[in-house]
């Protein structure tokens, strides 16, 4: 058989859509590698290349998050009134999958490693079942190296994503991890993270490990970082910020060659933080860890989510107040939005505070639930002067640039930096209009 598998694209002029730096998807390279021979298959982005409904394709597969929905539910039906058979999986599809089946033949939910050679046996033989679920979680140890080959040589910032952990052991209430693993953490054996660096053909300069917390498991973080640091890498990943307190691991961390860390720091209310389950963060300590994690030559991407029930218009003036006291090198700064499936999007459904079921707004760049101490106007006028103002010449001046200290950091953060400026203001412009 010919498969395609298919990543909707934003939506024309979205927040997202103008936004430069784009990266693909783990999941569309590895299912590719789970696909036996002698079926032919392929990756299309939709964000860098378009879609050509009139390929002789047997078998399409679309993966989509919630906001991007729409859209796969477009293609799917494009190519269904082809006679081409559909299957549709991702986030959205597992929490929703009767929606889904509406545009499609099947619908895999949850993880899908172990079920897509079952797929492609049932599809060649014209079998396929409307539902396809996973009886266990994916066995990492049994993971092939993606086929890397198949993605777009140009348009990403990164090329190079492996993942060595699936899960988090935290449960924040507006987390989709948390929603779709639980509070499972697994672990892929390290000779096998090795292998796949090994493996790499595009330049080794630059990794993006894309765990949901790459040291959520000290025993195995620290394993992992010595075998990382045995080669001359430059990476970036996700964890929590009260690593900076284990001098061992920060001295791996930095060793290892980490020069970025996507941090959820969330908030600066405790209220907020109580509420939504982020009880490993001290804000008390968030300056010193910031410091920590600086003096070892480690870059702070924080996360900082505007529109939780404690948060009111003066939120937004003291995170940029914050942001630059404490030189953050990057942030992502979302409206808070309820994803099908996480307890925040059940609380406020109950509440009957959900303003719209338009899976297109959840872009976390639109107010889509009605905040409760202040306005949704106020929180979407908010959201836009976090952005506009953090990537800014001025506020980008104050927290890259040290006059008496380089840190190696700036490579990344600094390009990325004025990427994002071009590209705030270009996307308010769409937004407004």
């Amino acid at each position: 058989m010919k498969v395609a598998i298919i990543v909707p694209r934003w939506p024309k002029e979205s927040f997202w859509d103008v936004i430069a730096f784009k990266f693909p998807l783990l999941s569309t390279s590895l299912l590719a590698s789970l696909t036996p021979s002698p079926h032919e298959v392929k990756i299309i982005d939709e964000g860098l290349s378009e879609i050509d409904f009139e390929e002789e394709v047997d078998l399409v597969a679309i993966t989509a998050i919630t906001p991007l929905a729409r859209r796969a539910y477009e293609i799917g039906d494009r190519f269904r009134e082809r006679g081409v058979k559909v299957v549709i999986g991702g986030i959205h599809a597992t929490w929703l999958p009767q929606e889904a089946k509406a545009h499609a033949d099947a619908v895999a939910i949850g993880e899908a490693d172990e079920t897509w050679p079952q797929i492609l046996r049932d599809a060649q033989k014209g079998e396929l079942k409307p539902f396809y679920r996973q009886e266990e979680r994916t066995n990492l140890e049994r993971l092939p190296i993606p086929r890397r080959d198949l993605l777009p040589r140009k348009g990403y910032l990164f090329h190079n994503l492996i993942q060595t952990t699936r899960g988090c052991p935290y449960d924040c209430e507006f987390c989709s991890v948390t929603a779709l693993h639980g509070k499972t953490y697994r672990m892929r054996p390290i000779e096998e993270v090795e292998k796949e660096i090994q493996s790499l053909e595009h330049s080794k300069a630059y990794i993006f490990f894309v765990d949901d917390n790459i040291v959520g498991n000290l025993v195995y973080a620290k394993a992992l970082l010595t075998m990382l640091s045995h080669y001359r890498l430059r990476w970036v990943s996700q964890g929590p910020i009260h690593i900076s307190e284990n001098e061992e691991i920060l001295s791996l961390l930095a060793k290892s060659g980490c020069h970025g860390l996507f941090i959820g720091f969330e908030s600066l209310r405790e209220e907020n933080l109580r509420l939504m389950g982020k009880r490993i963060n001290r804000i008390k300590n968030y300056e010193e860890a910031i410091r920590r994690l600086h003096e070892s030559g480690i870059g702070v991407y924080g996360s900082f989510v505007f529109g939780y029930d404690y948060d009111d218009p003066s939120v937004f003036d003291e995170f940029l107040e914050f942001a630059e006291r404490n030189r953050i090198e990057g942030a992502f700064l979302p409206v808070l939005t309820p994803f099908p499936g996480t307890r925040i999007y059940k609380r406020l459904k109950e509440g009957g505070r959900i303003l719209t079921e338009d899976w297109s707004k959840y872009d976390m760049a639109t107010v889509v639930f009605r905040p409760k101490r202040m306005t949704r106007e106020e929180l979407q006028e908010g959201f836009w002067k976090v952005n506009r103002s953090f990537y800014s010449i001025p506020s980008m001046f104050k927290r890259l640039f040290h006059p008496f200290h380089f840190n190696r950091s700036l490579i990344i953060f600094g390009p990325m930096n004025f990427g994002l400026w071009q590209a705030v203001k270009k996307a308010e412009r769409y937004f407004r209009k």
